[in-house]
């Protein structure tokens, strides 16, 4: 017998299901002269082995089967992930059209009745191996996209991280691990324009350790590194509301920010806080006011309105500070903004 024209699909996997040997020979032939690689099974069992283990393109599947007929077998087919999206065409004798609704209801992709005409079983073969191919394709597509937007996605995350952490390093004094002057600033302008808006007081405590340069010049500088630490650790846990902020000034000074705080409480928080790093404990055996590390704060407050400025807010703490430290030093003096 002449070859037949090659198919375009030449090498696709055919496995052929049927229990007449008659058939199969026939259908393996034809299959074979257009260059498709047959595979042959006559029992149903034996078919869904064989497909699980060599992955057909297409499945040729009749229905009149002893032990397994073939809609059991494409149920179990198309139950399986090995399998379920291989294409089953059936050849079947069977021309009822309740046998073709439950075939096509199983799962089946096509279905030819016998007798049946050499090109059409060719033709149904390769219309399958089309949408086979094509599917493939999609699928593998799919895929790739998924891959690509699952990984642009965790670069996204990655850099969003990155992006939050350089904000928070931005944000922090390098040494103690509290807020910087640059953030301290930003906030206290929000929360001064915030006070306007809604009219509610604004407290602004600032404080400094006493006789800290004789800590330096007598314990050195890294003993006095470790102690700026100790403080503005303490202060941050001990002035903990959400919207409070605590920060390093500059050299040995902290501020702190107490949005919607009167000044008898700001005054409060004040003690406290000088109280705290009294309980540290930590030696100072230069200091001319204690035989430990103490602090003094000044403190203000105000309830924000257009005749006066953040500014004027900072500078009558200051003063206060100054006060405080005039008095003796290990306090805390309040200033009335003027």
């Amino acid at each position: 017998m002449l070859q037949l024209k090659q198919s375009p699909y030449r090498n696709a996997k055919i496995l052929i299901v049927d229990d007449r040997i008659d058939n199969l020979d026939l259908l393996s032939t034809i299959c074979n002269l257009h260059g498709f690689k047959t595979s042959i099974s006559n029992q149903g069992k034996l078919a869904i082995k064989l497909a699980k283990k060599i992955r057909p393109n297409v499945i040729l599947l009749d229905i009149n089967m002893p032990e397994m007929d073939g809609f059991t077998v494409c149920q179990v087919l198309k139950k399986h992930k090995l399998t379920k999206d291989i294409p089953v065409i059936f050849i079947s004798v069977l021309k009822e059209v309740k046998n073709k609704t439950q075939a096509f209801g199983l799962g089946g992709n096509d279905y030819i009745t016998k007798p049946f005409q050499v090109e059409d079983v060719v033709a149904r073969i390769e219309n399958q191996l089309k949408f086979y191919y094509v599917q493939k394709e999609l699928k593998t597509k799919n895929q790739q996209l998924a891959k690509e937007v699952q990984e642009r996605q965790s670069a996204e995350i990655k850099l969003l991280k990155l992006n939050q952490k350089l904000s928070k390093l931005a944000t922090l004094d390098s040494l103690t691990n509290i807020a910087n002057r640059r953030y301290l600033d930003e906030i206290l302008t929000k929360e001064w324009k915030r006070g306007q808006r809604e009219h509610y007081p604004l407290s602004f405590i600032l404080c400094d350790i006493d006789y800290f340069k004789f800590y330096n010049d007598y314990l050195g500088h890294q003993a006095g590194d470790v102690c700026l630490t100790q403080v503005a650790q303490k202060i941050s846990k001990t002035v903990h509301r959400s919207g409070d902020l605590v920060a390093r000034y500059g050299g040995e000074e902290f501020a702190i920010i107490l949005p919607r705080t009167e000044a008898k409480n700001a005054l409060l928080v004040a003690e406290k806080i000088r109280r705290q790093i009294e309980k540290l404990k930590i030696p100072h055996p230069h200091s001319v006011v204690s035989d430990r590390v103490s602090l003094s704060l000044g403190v203000s407050s105000v309830v924000p309105d257009f005749s006066y400025t953040e500014e004027q807010l900072l500078q009558a703490a200051d003063q206060a500070l100054y006060e405080a430290k005039k008095q003796g030093r290990d306090r805390v003096v309040f200033k009335q903004m003027v």
